[in-house]
């Protein structure tokens, strides 16, 4: 087992950060695009980073410690974030996200003072039993993931324009 809060909050602290600065003053060509009917582009992925920081860990961490496995804790909507919002920048939505993280993973060091913590187990109502490190390592292996997407599904937009260099640029060859 490689788990270390320590380092994943290393991630956690930078994923913010690390969108900020890949995507703050693009144009809506590359903030726009996607992978076609039914995929996400950079957009709607923050638009999901904050769902998921309002309504998915810290909620379902604090429910673990409250009520163990006695009941599921609630399902997450991973396609709350499409619905019709009113409009704004990507800097807006960047900025909301950090400083929703921010308070995030202060409330995280906060409910997990000790590595006993990390043990406890909750009632996850697809998956069943799940520990609190396994909560946690999947945050932030989450917004790796997310973070891939984007550069992607960005990568993407230039399939067509890159010619014979298609075969070495293995982002263009993975879905």
């Amino acid at each position: 087992m490689n788990f270390n809060l320590t380092e994943a909050i290393e991630v956690l602290e930078r994923t913010p950060q690390t969108l900020q600065l890949f995507l703050s003053g693009l144009s809506d060509g590359w903030l726009a695009c996607s992978e076609g009917e039914g995929t996400w582009n950079a957009r709607e992925v923050i638009d999901h980073l904050i769902e998921g920081e309002k309504s998915n860990w810290i909620p379902r961490l604090e429910f673990i410690l409250a009520e163990g496995e006695q009941a599921p804790f609630p399902s997450f909507n991973r396609f709350a974030h499409l619905k019709p919002t009113s409009p704004r920048s990507i800097e807006q939505s960047l900025l909301e996200f950090i400083e929703i993280r921010t308070l995030n993973i202060a409330r995280l060091e906060e409910l997990v003072k000790d590595e006993s913590i990390l043990e406890k187990t909750g009632s996850h109502p697809a998956f069943g039993v799940v520990k609190v490190r396994e909560l946690i390592a999947t945050w932030a292996v989450h917004d790796m993931t997310h973070i891939a997407q984007v550069v992607r599904v960005m990568a993407n937009r230039y399939v067509g324009d890159v010619g014979p260099w298609h075969e070495y640029l293995g982002i263009l060859n993975r879905k």
